[in-house]
C-alpha cells in the first residue's frame, strides 16, 4: 500500500541488512515516521508499547525479534529467552505464539553459526506469506461486496468496521480491508464507516489514515453511532478483523465489536470477520470462557493523544482522581457471525465451517 505516494510495508529489514525498520504507529496520523529496531528487548518493547499492533504484524515483528536475538547470541540460552520475553508481550493475539514457534522450530535444530541466517529468512517468509494471505482474503471478501453492489443500481455499498484490520496491522493489504480495497480499485462504488474505537482510537488515526491515504470515500463515526445507522438502513455489510478466534468461530477483536454484532443481528446488517489461518486456535472451542483478554493502562482511557496547532500533545479527559478499567477485546460468540473470511474462502462461523476449509487441523 501507499503513504503519500510512496509504496510501504509495515516492517522490513534495513538497508544494512540486519536492522529491523517499522512505522511508528503511535504517532499516528499526525506524523509519519520509522523506528529501528536493534535487539529483540527493542522488538519487544514495540510490540507491547504498540508501536506495532494487530495480530498479524505482532507475529512478524516478534519473528524479526528472535532473528535480532540469534544474531546477537546463537546459544540455546538466547533462543529460550528471547522466545519467553517476545511471548509475554501481548497475550490474546494468538499470532504472536503462532510465528515464535514457527521460529523455534526454524532455528532450534540448527548450529549455531547457522541460526541468525535461518531466524531472518524464516521472518521474511512469513511477512511474504501474509501479504498472499491478505490479498486472497482480500479476493474472497470482494465477492461479498459485488453481490450487494448488484441491488444497490449503482448506489455506494456503505460498509461499517471496526479498529483498524487494515495493512497497518498485517504486512500489506490487511484482513477487513482488502476487500475494500479491491472494490474500490476495481471502480465499485463503497463508503466506509470507520469507528473511532477507543480508547486508542485506532479506527480514527489508523483505518482513517489509510483509507484517506487510498482515495476511499469514509467517514469517522463515534463508536456509538455503528446502531443508529445500522437502523437508518445506512449500513449494508460489516466487516471486521480478529486477533484470536477459537475452533468453533467465536472471534476476539477489539472492544466494542460485539456490540456492533448485536446491533447488526438486530438489524438484519451481515456480520462479517476477516481472519488469516494464523489467527485461529485450534485449541479453543469455547472463545468468551477461554480467550484470555488483555488488560491494558487505565491511562489508555484517562488520556487522549491530538494535534494542537503544530503540537502532537497528550490530554486528559477523565475526571481527576477516577479509576479506569480498559479491557482491550470483547468476544463475539460464532452465532452473531454471518461468516468468516479466510484465504481459502468464506465459511460459516462453526466448527464444521472452519473444518471444511482446514480439514489437516480438523482431523
Amino acid at each position: 500500500m501507499r503513504i503519500n505516494a510512496t509504496a510501504y510495508r509495515t516492517i522490513w529489514v534495513a538497508q544494512d541488512g540486519w536492522s529491523v525498520e517499522v512505522i511508528d504507529q503511535i504517532k499516528l496520523p499526525h506524523v509519519f515516521e520509522t523506528q529501528t529496531l536493534t535487539s529483540v528487548s527493542e522488538a519487544a518493547r514495540a510490540i507491547k508499547d504498540m508501536v506495532v499492533r494487530g495480530a498479524p504484524l505482532i507475529g512478524a515483528t516478534a519473528a524479526y525479534g528472535v532473528a535480532l536475538a540469534m544474531r546477537a547470541n546463537p546459544s540455546d540460552a538466547a533462543l529460550d529467552a528471547a522466545l519467553a520475553l517476545l511471548g509475554a508481550t501481548r497475550p490474546t493475539a494468538i499470532n504472536l505464539q503462532w510465528a515464535l514457534k514457527e521460529l523455534d522450530l526454524a532455528v532450534r535444530l540448527l548450529p549455531p553459526e547457522e541460526r541468525a541466517v535461518g531466524a531472518y529468512a524464516r521472518a521474511a517468509q512469513i511477512c511474504d506469506d501474509d501479504v498472499e494471505t491478505c490479498r486472497q482474503i482480500g479476493a474472497h471478501g470482494l465477492k461479498l461486496i459485488e453481490e450487494i453492489a448488484a441491488t444497490k443500481n449503482g448506489e455506494p455499498v456503505n460498509i461499517l468496521t471496526h479498529c483498524n484490520a487494515g495493512w497497518l496491522a498485517t504486512i500489506d493489504w490487511g484482513t477487513a480491508t482488502a476487500p475494500i480495497y479491491m472494490a474500490h480499485d476495481a471502480g465499485i462504488p463503497i463508503h466506509v464507516w470507520v469507528d473511532e474505537t477507543r480508547p486508542r482510537n485506532q479506527g480514527a488515526a489508523l483505518t482513517a489514515f489509510e483509507l484517506g491515504q487510498h482515495g476511499v470515500p469514509h467517514h469517522i463515526i463515534v463508536d456509538n453511532a455503528g446502531g443508529h445507522l445500522m437502523q437508518q438502513g445506512q449500513v449494508d455489510l460489516c466487516i471486521v478483523g480478529t486477533d484470536r478466534t477459537s475452533a468453533r468461530g467465536d472471534v476476539a477483536n477489539k472492544i466494542g465489536t460485539y456490540l456492533k454484532a448485536l446491533a447488526a443481528q438486530d438489524n438484519d446488517v451481515p456480520f462479517y470477520v476477516a481472519l488469516p489461518h494464523t489467527t485461529i486456535d485450534w485449541s479453543i472451542e469455547d472463545g468468551v470462557a477461554d480467550i484470555p483478554i488483555e488488560e491494558r493502562a487505565p491511562d489508555e482511557v484517562l488520556t487522549m493523544q491530538g494535534r494542537c496547532g503544530d503540537e502532537v500533545v497528550q490530554v486528559g479527559i477523565g475526571a481527576p482522581g477516577s479509576p479506569a478499567a480498559n479491557p482491550a477485546f470483547d468476544v463475539t460468540p460464532a452465532r452473531l457471525v454471518s461468516g468468516l473470511i479466510t484465504e481459502r474462502g468464506v465459511c460459516a462461523a462453526s466448527q464444521a465451517g472452519l473444518a471444511s476449509l482446514y480439514p489437516e487441523k480438523a482431523s
